[in-house]
């Protein structure tokens, strides 16, 4: 007899459940949360195991690295579409949901997500880290700005490099805050730090990699973003046309069509939201900073003329994630011209 089972992942324990071939419960064990205690728990089911199915989550990949060692057939399953599955049953608990992912495993009512590879988990990693201190230096330094605006104290408009002259500037006028503020600038400056250290090794990567460089061809396109888009798309051979990379990074609009009511809404968000951000800073640059004019900038000026910057933006990042795609697929640097494009 066939067998199925669906696992539920928790931080510390997870819900496993094992149903036949005919949807009938088997057995519904508890294991530890990692792939040593989940194989041992479906171990008297191998040799009959179909699938054995696993919501992606932060968990997943570690696990199912693990289970697919052990040798069991498991599979990752998109978190959105099986979520509106779950949704149906009135009771929600973690061994309800092992088992409604069991019952999605057996009939097939999902979609199978890609496990990246090591490599590539390792850069987009590397990319969130620099991209959490960007964020935890941006916090640090609002912060120091609006406990001096408190005192009617303004640093203004000043870079990165005079931020801190500026703010020893203003406290020099107030000597009492000198003490609250000096702790917050030794902070800045260690979260700066650590920060070139994190840019320096994503460039330096970026530098040493044949794809990155390739895709760093396109205007607007730096090493972070080369190194975002790769780490994300890991295997580009997965998509068997560039056009279907919009959708699957969120770029692409929502649509409702039911009897006489056809509209589109805003885009869909779905994917790796670090991507998409990454792919609009890039759009945004390719518009408004690099001089050199290209096919493909000048078919973002005329949606931006037609539609407004800020859909021309989105449009943008959209396209850049196909063109990518199909340099990347291809082994083909950016083309400027038309000319290059049909040649």
């Amino acid at each position: 007899m066939k067998h199925y089972a669906g696992i539920d992942v928790s931080l510390e324990v997870s819900h496993v459940c094992v149903i036949d071939d005919l949807g009938r419960v088997v057995k519904e064990p508890i294991a530890g949360s990692d792939p040593r205690s989940l194989a041992e728990s479906l171990e008297p089911w191998r040799g009959s195991l179909v699938k054995v199915g696993l919501e992606a989550g932060p968990l997943s990949q570690w696990l199912h690295a693990g289970l697919a060692r052990a040798g069991l057939p498991v599979e990752c399953l998109e978190t959105r579409q099986l979520k509106a599955v779950l949704s149906a049953s009135p009771v929600k608990t973690d061994r309800k949901d092992a088992h409604g992912i069991a019952q999605v495993v057996r009939m097939g009512w999902y979609r199978q997500v890609h496990v990246k590879s090591r490599g590539a988990q390792e850069r987009l990693a590397l990319v969130t880290a620099r991209k959490l201190l960007v964020n935890k230096l941006k916090d640090v330094e609002n912060g120091i700005r609006g406990l001096l605006r408190g005192f009617g104290l303004k640093v203004g408009q000043v870079g990165r490099s005079k931020f801190e002259w500026r703010v020893r500037e203003l406290v020099s006028l107030e000597p009492a805050l000198h003490s609250l503020f000096e702790p917050l600038l030794g902070a800045r400056g260690a979260l700066r730090s650590q920060f070139a250290l994190l840019d320096r090794h994503v460039r330096q990567i970026a530098r040493r990699d044949a794809d990155c460089r390739r895709l760093m061809s396109m205007p607007g396109v730096g090493p972070v973003v080369a190194l975002t888009y790769q780490a994300a798309m890991d295997n580009p051979g997965r998509f068997a046309h560039s056009r279907s990379v919009g959708a699957h990074f969120g770029l692409t609009p929502r649509r409702y069509n039911s009897g006489e009511i056809d509209r589109s809404g805003q885009i869909s968000k779905c994917g790796d939201e670090l991507v998409r951000t990454a792919l609009y800073e890039a759009a945004t640059t390719l518009l408004s900073r690099v001089a050199r004019f290209s096919a493909l900038k000048a078919w973002a000026v005329r949606v931006a003329k037609a539609r407004g910057l800020k859909r021309a933006r989105v449009a943008l990042a959209r396209k850049m994630a196909v063109v990518l795609h199909r340099m990347w697929q291809d082994g083909t640097e950016f083309r400027w011209s038309k000319a290059e494009i049909a040649a």
